[in-house]
C-alpha cells in the first residue's frame, strides 16, 4: 500500500513514517513547497500532517495559520478528490473544538475554537466535510490531544528538566485531569484505520485510554529518575498573578503555559477504539514513562 505523506519531516511524520515503513507500507514523502506536488499524487491514501504548529510564545500573525491550516488543506483536498487516490487522512486537532473543556470532549461536541490556530483547523475540516465525497473515496479527520513521545519537546520536557534537577513542583494546589497520546498508539491507529477499509468516514477523537493529573505526571517522573518528587502546594491565586507577570516580562510562566500544565482536558477515545474493534498497545503510564526514558537517555548523552 502507498501513503503519501506530507509534514514528514515533522515529529508526528518520522514516527509514522517510520512505523508505517516496518510495517511494509510504501511511503512518499510530499512537500507541498515543491511546485510539481500535484504530479506527485498516486497511490492509496493521503496522510496530511503539514501544518503550522500552535506558537505558545504569541509572536505568529494569524493569517499565517489560515494560509496554511486552511488554504492549503483546501488546496491538497481539492487535487485529492480529482486523483485515483481512495483515502485522505486529515490532521487536525482537539483545538478545532475547545480551548477548555469543562466535562469530556466528545466528536460532536459543538465547536468553538478561541485561537486562530483551533479556527484555522476547523475551517480546514469544515471544507473537507462541505464536500460531496465521490463513491469509492473516504475522508478521515483526525484529532489528536497532546502527543508525546521519544525525541518530543514541549512542556513535558519542562517537567522533566524541574524533576531531574530536585527542583519542586510548585503548582500542586491545581488538580486537574487531562488526556495524552502516546506516539506508539497515535501510529497503531493510523495503521489499523488504513488497513481497515470498512472503517467509515468521519471525524475521530484520538487519546490515550486514562487521563492523568500534573501531579501523577511529576510522580512518573520521579519514579523513572529514581527520584523523590516535590510536590509543593503554593497558592493558586498567587502562582496566576505570577503568570500574568509572566506574560509582560517573558518569565518561563505566563498564563498561557499555566494552563497548559494546570487545566483540564479530558478527551474520549471512545469511537475511535470502538471502529477499531481492538485495544490500544500501550497504557497512558507506560507511554508516558518512555518518553520520559528518553529524555533520561539523552541527558546522559550530553
Amino acid at each position: 500500500m502507498k501513503i503519501n505523506i506530507t509534514g514528514s519531516s515533522g515529529f508526528v511524520g518520522k514516527n509514522l513514517s517510520h512505523y508505517l515503513s516496518i510495517n511494509f507500507f510504501s511511503i512518499e514523502k510530499i512537500s507541498l513547497r515543491d511546485l510539481n506536488w500535484k504530479n506527485n499524487l498516486t497511490g492509496d491514501a493521503i496522510i496530511h500532517l503539514a501544518g503550522k504548529a500552535h506558537d505558545t510564545k504569541n509572536t505568529s500573525q494569524a493569517s499565517e495559520y489560515f494560509e496554511v491550516n486552511t488554504n492549503l488543506t483546501k488546496e491538497l483536498f481539492d487535487e485529492f478528490l480529482k486523483s485515483d487516490v481512495k483515502d485522505f487522512i486529515y490532521f487536525s486537532s482537539v483545538k478545532a473544538v475547545a480551548d477548555e473543556v469543562l466535562e469530556i470532549l466528545y466528536e460532536d461536541t459543538h465547536p468553538n475554537p478561541k485561537t486562530a490556530y483551533g479556527q484555522s483547523k476547523l475551517q480546514a475540516e469544515d471544507y473537507i466535510l462541505s464536500k460531496q465525497i465521490p463513491e469509492g473515496k473516504r475522508i478521515l479527520i483526525i484529532r489528536p490531544c497532546m502527543i508525546h513521545g521519544p525525541g518530543n519537546k514541549g512542556n513535558l520536557n519542562l517537567l522533566y528538566q524541574l524533576v531531574s534537577k530536585g527542583l519542586p513542583w510548585p503548582l500542586g494546589a491545581f488538580e486537574n485531569q487531562r488526556s495524552f497520546l502516546s506516539i506508539e498508539n497515535l501510529c497503531f491507529v493510523i495503521k489499523e484505520l488504513l488497513e481497515n477499509e470498512r472503517i467509515p468516514s468521519g471525524v475521530y477523537q484520538v487519546a490515550d485510554d486514562k487521563s492523568l493529573s500534573t501531579n501523577e505526571l511529576i510522580k512518573l517522573l520521579g519514579e523513572t529518575l529514581g527520584k523523590k518528587s516535590l510536590i509543593w502546594d503554593v497558592n493558586s491565586l498567587f502562582i496566576k498573578a505570577v503568570a500574568k507577570i509572566g506574560d509582560f516580562l517573558s518569565l518561563p510562566l505566563n498564563s498561557e503555559r499555566l494552563e497548559k500544565l494546570t487545566e483540564n482536558y479530558l478527551v474520549s477515545n471512545e469511537k475511535i477504539v470502538k471502529v477499531i474493534g481492538k485495544a490500544l498497545p500501550i497504557s497512558a503510564e507506560i507511554g508516558l514513562m518512555k518518553t520520559f526514558e528518553s529524555f533520561k537517555k539523552k541527558n546522559k548523552k550530553k
